[in-house]
């Protein structure tokens, strides 16, 4: 649903004046809300935060998506609206497994593609895409999402082609391609033990190499009651012992009954009648009791934050508002999902209050 002509509150706080000793609040863009087509939700970017991330534009399959082609009129555009509105701007993702176009690990023949004609075929994108932006992006997710649940690298074509070392070079070549940007791992589920120590192992082998990880992201793709708090925190504690800045990404809390985000995507309308009242239970807004639990769930970890505001570089939503979440169509395509602070109207949840108490330690209007 887009956001076009509601009406935006000026008297609420500011969320990146509250939180402005403590740590950046950024926010996911969608391609509608680079394009201007959104222009209520472009409002709630300029009030509230101060550094931006692109769901897509920067993706592989978005910025080059034919061997001889790259598109960037998205990311100018992406860039130049950051710079406009004095964000720091963070580009998102360089090397990933997923929308990868399948060109890319094969040579014109379709055969799968050498070893060091993929490592090739990296390092040109990573060169070009960065050094288009030198100097403008802030920031890059280099690698995303390389390890299994088990700890393991990821079985993908990056390690089935290239080996164990292609995380190695993504960051060798970015490190080349821009000097003065941050590099970045990025990855979700890492308040599992398991995952996280294989993130650790990666990451300790990077750098006894001598390459640079400036930040490590862990996701956020939280639900109202998992993971607990004290996992999230300790996760936080063991990756600032590793890293100078641990970065919250992709923020959002789902409110649905769980379905694995890593299972096939499916659609509701695929299930039976009772099956999707019990998979979509809210399909015409939130009951006042669980909005009540998502803010109390959303006012529990910006108190956690704060707690570790000298760990904690950043903390993005991957959304501007419910409207726009990617839980909406993930796992399950069409459902009514509430995990941002914004409604579908731009308009300030109980969750926003709380976040806002969370930080000011006293009331706030709502």
């Amino acid at each position: 649903m887009r956001s076009n002509s509601f009406h935006i509150d000026t008297d609420v706080p500011s969320l990146k004046e509250v939180f402005k000793d403590d740590f950046p609040i950024g926010v996911a863009l969608s391609l509608d809300q680079i394009y201007g087509r959104e222009p209520a939700a472009l409002r709630l970017v300029e009030r509230h935060f101060n550094s931006i991330t692109p769901e897509n534009i920067l993706k592989w399959e978005v910025v080059h998506p034919e061997p001889d082609r790259y598109d960037f009129e998205a990311a100018d555009r992406y860039v130049a609206l950051g710079e406009r509105l004095g964000m720091q701007i963070i580009g998102h993702t360089l090397v990933w497994f997923h929308q990868t176009p399948q060109w890319v690990f094969r040579d014109g023949g379709g055969r799968p593609l050498g070893r060091q004609a993929l490592l090739d075929r990296m390092k040109e994108h990573i060169f070009t895409v960065m050094g288009r932006y030198k100097g403008r992006i802030h920031g890059w997710d280099v690698v995303n999402e390389a390890v299994a649940e088990d700890g393991s690298l990821r079985p993908c074509k990056w390690l089935e082609l290239i080996g164990e070392e292609y995380v190695c070079k993504a960051f060798e070549y970015a490190m080349q391609a821009d000097p003065t940007a941050q590099l970045y791992y990025n990855d979700y589920d890492l308040e599992k033990p398991s995952k996280r120590e294989g993130v650790i192992r990666l990451i300790k082998g990077l750098q006894s190499r001598g390459l640079r990880i400036d930040g490590m992201g862990t996701q956020g793709h939280w639900f109202l009651d998992q993971p607990g708090l004290d996992q999230i925190e300790a996760s936080i504690l063991d990756l600032a012992r590793l890293a100078p800045k641990i970065m919250v990404t992709e923020l959002d809390v789902g409110v649905l009954p769980f379905y694995p985000l890593d299972a096939p995507v499916v659609d509701l309308v695929s299930f039976d009648a009772a099956t999707q009242r019990s998979y979509n239970p809210y399909p015409d807004g939130l009951p006042p009791s669980v909005q009540d639990a998502l803010a109390n769930r959303y006012a529990e970890l910006f108190g956690l934050f704060c707690r570790h505001r000298d760990k904690i570089s950043r903390v993005t939503f991957w959304a501007v508002h419910d409207g726009q979440s990617w839980r909406n169509y993930w796992p399950i395509r069409g459902r009514a999902e509430y995990p941002m602070l914004f409604d579908r109207q731009c308009r300030p949840k109980p969750a926003f209050w709380a976040v806002v108490k969370a930080r000011q330690g006293k009331e706030a209007r709502g």
